[in-house]
């Protein structure tokens, strides 16, 4: 477990690095907010539209291989992208390398098949949530150094990434240990690869379609909250790279926080499924305040109370998804859970760009700038019931989860 762990803070720190800038290093190119606001939405569709045809290839490729050739093979393309998008002079370039790098990467879904791969099933709320808990500490540390690094050059960041990346490649090739053994291996095929198979896969494992319905809408909700974040919150409250990677700093160290040490003491006082409706429930009405959010200094607060009364949701949904699956397809189906995220991912511009294109052109001190953060919190409110369904439904899941 501390080999993964600490391959996943490193690569973390390094995606964190360029989300404060990436939107600001599209500005170069573009004329005004609504043309940097489309823009930047076409450069986050280039990456998740990939990642979403190549995420359930890559997990069934490490259910064939292993788990470590195909974190190298994401390790290698997030220091490609990251390097080239800071030598980048046209946007046609931010696109295309963003484009190879969301192909060659699913370093989250094969983490979490490297846990299940060496976690028994009982275990795994605890570990998933360890491992949330890394990803975690990977934002403490990533968006405010590239928010800090921002503010000296809009392009290092970009460097000071790759060079991580490279740096994890090497620990992955020297150190990290193989987590799948050769017995529980299967063979790779395309007909169970390709994404609608993933998630047409997803479906049938018995009893969890509506969390996987859960887990998708909640999945919509966060990327367009990640899309719309830098922007948003440049023109509701003018802030930098630097105010944007302190707040991301925040959402880290609460996240840290909630998944690495509240998580384990809630797991032994609360059900799993009250706590990931509860979980479910804290999210709706945290997107709901920031968009009504009027002050800076609100968002802090609203941050740290959220993912605290949030905290363990997402693990515990993951993990009942995780041991609907046997012990041979844990990577089909993690890459299938990260194939639906990415198709969240692909759906998320196209609704926060034109939410963005339309409040950027109103009075910050209108309640309608909260619009991109108002459509997360209903869908939210969806995902919740669907919980809300599913543990009714399924006494039996809520049982074994508890």
């Amino acid at each position: 477990m501390p080999f993964i762990l600490v391959t996943v803070v490193i690569d973390m720190v390094s995606i964190g690095l360029i989300i404060p800038v990436l939107p600001h290093i599209v500005g170069l190119f573009t004329h005004g907010k609504t043309e940097q606001t489309w823009w930047s939405g076409a450069v986050f569709l280039a990456f998740s539209s990939a990642n979403f045809i190549a995420s359930p290839i890559l997990g069934a490729l490490s259910d064939r291989y292993g788990r470590r050739p195909v974190l190298l093979i994401g390790f290698s393309g997030l220091a490609l992208s990251t390097i080239v998008t800071g030598f980048a002079t046209q946007l046609w370039m931010l696109i295309a390398v963003r484009l190879v790098s969301g192909a060659m990467q699913a370093n989250v879904s094969v983490a979490q098949a490297y846990v299940a791969d060496i976690t028994p099933p009982e275990d795994r709320a605890r570990r998933f949530g360890l491992l949330g808990a890394m990803f975690g500490i990977g934002f403490i540390l990533g968006p405010v150094l590239g928010g800090l690094l921002g503010d000296i050059s809009i392009r290092l960041p970009f460097f000071v990434a790759g060079g991580l990346s490279c740096v994890n490649w090497l620990y992955g090739w020297f150190i990290l240990p193989e987590s799948l053994p050769l017995d529980r291996r299967r063979p790779f095929e395309w007909k169970r690869a390709h994404p609608l198979a993933a998630l047409r896969g997803l479906s049938e494992l018995q009893g969890v379609g509506l969390l996987v319905a859960t887990v998708g809408l909640l999945s919509l909700a966060q990327f367009t909250m990640h899309t719309s974040w830098v922007l948003y919150t440049d023109f509701k409250f003018g802030w930098g790279p630097a105010q944007v990677g302190w707040s991301l700093f925040t959402v880290g160290l609460v996240s840290a926080f909630s998944q690495g040490v509240l998580l384990k003491h809630l797991l032994a006082r609360v059900s799993a499924p009250r706590l990931a409706l509860f979980s479910v429930a804290s999210s709706m009405l945290t997107f709901l305040f920031i968009g009504l959010a009027t002050q800076g200094w609100m968002l802090y607060v609203i941050i740290v109370i959220g993912n605290i009364a949030g905290a363990g949701g997402a693990a515990t949904i993951q993990s009942l998804i995780s041991n609907a699956a046997d012990a041979k397809n844990q990577g089909q189906t993690m890459g299938s859970v990260g194939s639906l995220n990415s198709l969240a991912a692909v759906t998320a511009p196209l609704f926060a760009t034109p939410l963005l294109g339309a409040v950027s052109k109103l009075d910050p001190v209108s309640w309608k700038m909260g619009l991109p953060f108002f459509f997360c919190a209903v869908l939210a409110a969806l995902s919740l019931s669907f919980a809300l369904a599913h543990f009714r439904r399924s006494p039996a899941a809520a049982a074994a989860a508890a």
